[in-house]
């Protein structure tokens, strides 16, 4: 398990900034504390880590451009707002990057694009191309089309699948508050900060509050919830105080800062039980006696190659069932390609994908990443 003094040493890291913190309690962005933010994040990047950057705002920027003092009720007016707002917080994003030789990458999300199986893959592979690029992407709900967070959710959430999605080592929430204390500090004087926890501790129910403003929708419950969520894939979670100096900086030092909530599983092993044990199984494939060497002994990943036949009814991204010639199961994962292509590319080095199909996807047929053995 993840300790204050290890988040110095892990590479792929997801922030989320929250609306008060970005706008200045509605008054706009601040771009002063955005540039602060950039540059650290930046320093991050510039060390060979990796950073993916959550960021709320779009709505609260949209209403200081139209000049609203209040956020709309109506569902057309938010996601009208949304857009509005959408442009100047990619802007503002930019400019700052950009003062560090640093390219932004903007990636629109809904929740259903990280249930759909497809598209789960789809998003993973650009996240994780933009990363290795040096790219920082600037993620946030694609408000325009999708009402949860609009209606009840939050970016909280949203952070946290994508945590779940590219595999983070750390999930920093930065908020307007301390962290996360043991009870409400508003109306208890002797309430005392969490500093660290195990994640599934059940007092952190108990000890979480909602939200004070009324610009962002995320509180104290839903951040908890998404650090439970991130755990899911072994990533840790920190509820850090984003106004405060270096934050950033002394979160990935190891500093105790605000609260870290920690897995309880190792990533590996929990991103793996999450194959086995939560995703339906499609359909399955028969590997020839050396493929299932290579999965055994080397943990490499399946290539269409070692492919012998193929059956049932899946699409990109569904989980399928790998088993050897006497069926005996012995691995299972998100397949890069569905029944009819899988069945086109069975037995073929993958340099003939492209040739066979008229284009190609991935090399592999599942990546090792999204393989785990049974």
């Amino acid at each position: 398990m993840i300790s204050r003094e290890q988040i110095s040493a892990t590479r792929r890291w997801v922030v989320k900034i929250g609306s008060a913190l970005l706008t200045n309690d509605g008054n706009g962005l601040d771009r002063e504390r955005l540039a602060v933010w950039a540059e650290q994040m930046s320093s991050w990047v510039l060390s060979g880590k990796e950073l993916i950057l959550v960021s709320s705002g779009a709505v609260a920027e949209g209403m200081s451009r139209m000049g609203w003092d209040t956020r709309p009720t109506t569902l057309h007016e938010l996601q009208a707002a949304a857009a509005i707002g959408q442009m100047g917080l990619v802007r503002a994003y930019e400019t700052c990057f950009q003062k560090h030789g640093l390219h932004t990458a903007q990636i629109l999300l809904t929740h259903d694009d990280l249930v759909d199986r497809g598209r789960y893959l789809n998003a993973r592979s650009t996240l994780l191309t933009l990363v290795r690029l040096g790219v920082v992407p600037v993620v946030n709900e694609n408000d325009t089309v999708a009402n949860d967070e609009l209606r009840f959710g939050d970016n909280d959430t949203l952070a946290a699948l994508v945590a779940n999605l590219v595999g983070a080592d750390l999930l920093l929430l930065l908020t307007d508050q301390k962290g996360l204390f043991d009870s409400d500090p508003r109306f208890n004087s002797d309430a005392r900060l969490i500093s660290e926890s195990k994640v599934d501790n059940v007092a952190l129910d108990q000890a979480a509050g909602g939200s004070v403003g009324g610009l962002g929708l995320g509180g104290m419950v839903t951040k908890v919830r998404a650090a439970r969520l991130a755990a899911r894939s072994g990533t840790a979670t920190v509820i850090a105080p984003g106004a405060e100096q270096d934050v950033i900086t002394r979160v990935g030092q190891g500093d105790d800062v605000g609260t870290l909530l920690i897995p309880v599983q190792e990533p590996q092993t929990a991103r793996k039980r999450w194959l086995a044990g939560h995703l339906r199984v499609r359909g399955s494939i028969v590997l020839d006696e050396g493929a299932v060497q290579v999965l055994h002994q080397q943990g490499r990943s399946l290539l269409a190659v070692g492919v012998k036949s193929v059956s049932g009814s899946f699409a990109r991204g569904e989980v399928v069932s790998c088993v050897d010639e006497a069926g005996q199961e012995v691995a299972r994962g998100l397949v890069n390609y569905d029944v009819l292509e899988t069945d086109l590319i069975k037995g073929q080095p993958s340099s003939m994908i492209g040739e066979i199909l008229g284009y190609m996807d991935d090399e592999e047929l599942i990546h090792r990443d999204n393989l785990v053995l049974v």
